[in-house]
């Protein structure tokens, strides 16, 4: 029996979806609880607690009270705060120390704008479609691109997994932690988070973690930046970085890259699924986004404020990994200003590998369609769970091997990602705007006009990319 799309809010809702207590009443309805699986009744009474605080909070003007915006936000800060990840964050941490306060602050706040465009379309597809992208994709342009768009998506996330496992091991190696103890530690975190059994408590408990980003706003203070400047460079985008221009062109991509990428669009809309978001819910699906947008922002130039210093030094961190930026910074910002840095890199690898491991598998799942919720439990849904849980494993696994080149790693995936962002966000632009799909929530002509402009954007960035590639001499590469 297909799982009724129907708002707990709107009325009617409760006689056609009795409760347990009420459904012995008959044999009809003890026959349609039978029916139900353990994802229907955990969805069923998170829509109740929604439908409750709605009714609750009729009369407030924000999004029908604090209670019910509490119980909607989670995807939107998820995604933008996964997306701060270990390769992102030391782009960042990049942009900072070889460039220092100037052009990247308004840069990185521009990438964020471009990101909350993109995925406030996911937020409306997920939520009036009550369907993944994935299976969105395969069931309107057909198998071939089904499966083109799930391989694109788990061969960049495998990639982008290893170095969020590299970032694990780079942060928690500040502190002299062996490797190998640093990744089993963090795959038993992976785990205990996506084996709950429930989504509710997958994201509170992803969402406690991935606000400990914000370790990075300490060790910015700590760096004792000129805030002028940064006020300044806010403004004005100046100064412009100087140097190699090829190498200047990699970090531009690398940036934009650690802001928008393929993964978050599956992730998003899957969520907001998985949550069961209605259409009413749009609003605060969008504050949601905007918020996660913000918060990951100001983490992100924090990250540049904090690693500042090695620039007006002159110290080198070309070749730096996360242990090696941590220790960098410790003359200029203290032992526990740089203890604050190390957790950071660490954090965000977790978080990024419980998210984009999540990606993976809703993707697998949607495709192939077998089970794909974390609301049921490991029996009901093995091969959602395996996706999730091996994509995970081998990544770590493969961060164990000795010398890995985390620099070059993290800003060669995340200029990947740029390459990849093209034809998703083709796909994700034709959706939103399928009127027989969206009905009335079809993007606007406003809407249209950012979305084009980012994809526009993207494809110069990657067409920029390969050139330079191609012809490294033409930017003295």
């Amino acid at each position: 029996m297909p799982t009724q799309k129907k708002d707990p809010a709107t009325p009617g809702y409760e006689s056609a979806h009795p409760t347990t207590e009420s459904a012995a009443a008959s044999p009809e309805a003890r026959s349609l609880v039978g029916l139900l699986t353990h994802e229907d009744v955990d969805r069923a009474r998170d829509r109740w607690q929604v439908a409750h605080a709605r009714w609750k909070g009729r009369g407030s003007k924000i999004f029908g009270g604090t209670r019910l915006l509490w119980l909607l936000v989670g995807p939107g800060v998820l995604v933008f705060l996964g997306e701060n990840d270990a390769p992102s964050m030391l782009s960042y941490s990049a942009d900072g120390a070889r460039f220092g306060i100037g052009f990247f602050i308004p840069f990185i706040v521009l990438t964020f704008v471009m990101g909350f465009i993109v995925q406030e379309m996911t937020v409306r597809l997920g939520a009036v479609t009550h369907r993944g992208h994935a299976e969105l994709i395969f069931d309107r342009f057909g198998k071939f691109w089904g499966f083109f768009a799930m391989g694109d998506l788990v061969l960049g996330n495998f990639l982008t997994l290893v170095t969020e496992f590299i970032g694990v091991r780079a942060g928690l190696g500040f502190f002299g932690i062996r490797p190998g103890v640093a990744i089993g530690g963090a795959l038993v975190i992976v785990v205990g988070a996506i084996t709950t059994g429930r989504y509710w408590t997958w994201e509170r408990i992803t969402m406690g973690l991935a606000i400990f980003n914000g370790l990075f706003i300490p060790a910015a203070i700590l760096a004792h930046p000129d805030w002028h400047a940064a006020g300044r460079a806010l403004l004005t985008w100046t100064p412009l970085p100087t140097g190699n221009r090829y190498e200047i062109l990699v970090l531009l991509l690398a940036t934009i890259g650690a802001t928008v990428t393929p993964w978050m669009l599956f992730f998003q809309q899957s969520a907001v699924v998985d949550k069961g978001m209605q259409p009413r819910d749009i609003s605060a699906g969008r504050f949601d986004t905007f918020l996660g947008a913000l918060l990951a922002a100001v983490f992100a130039i924090a990250a540049i404020l904090a690693t500042a210093p090695l620039f007006h030094h002159g110290i080198d961190a070309s070749q730096f990994q996360g242990a090696e930026f941590a220790q960098a910074l410790e003359p200029w910002i203290g032992h526990v200003g740089a203890a604050l840095f190390a957790l950071g890199i660490f954090e965000a690898g977790i978080v990024a590998a419980i998210a984009i491991s999540t990606s993976s598998a809703y993707a697998f799942g949607e495709v192939l369609q077998t089970g794909h919720s974390l609301n049921r439990p490991l029996r009901e849904a093995w091969p959602f769970y395996s996706t999730l849980l091996g994509s995970a494993c081998a990544a770590a696994a493969i961060v164990l091997i000795p010398r890995a080149p985390l620099e070059f790693v993290v800003l060669t995936v995340n200029v990947i990602a740029v390459l990849a962002m093209p034809p998703a966000l083709a796909f994700l632009m034709l959706l939103v705007n399928d009127e027989s799909l969206m009905g009335e929530h079809v993007s606007g002509f406003w809407e249209n006009v950012a979305g084009i402009a980012v994809t526009v954007l993207l494809i110069f960035a990657g067409i920029g990319f390969g050139l330079a590639t191609v012809f490294p001499k033409w930017l003295g590469g």
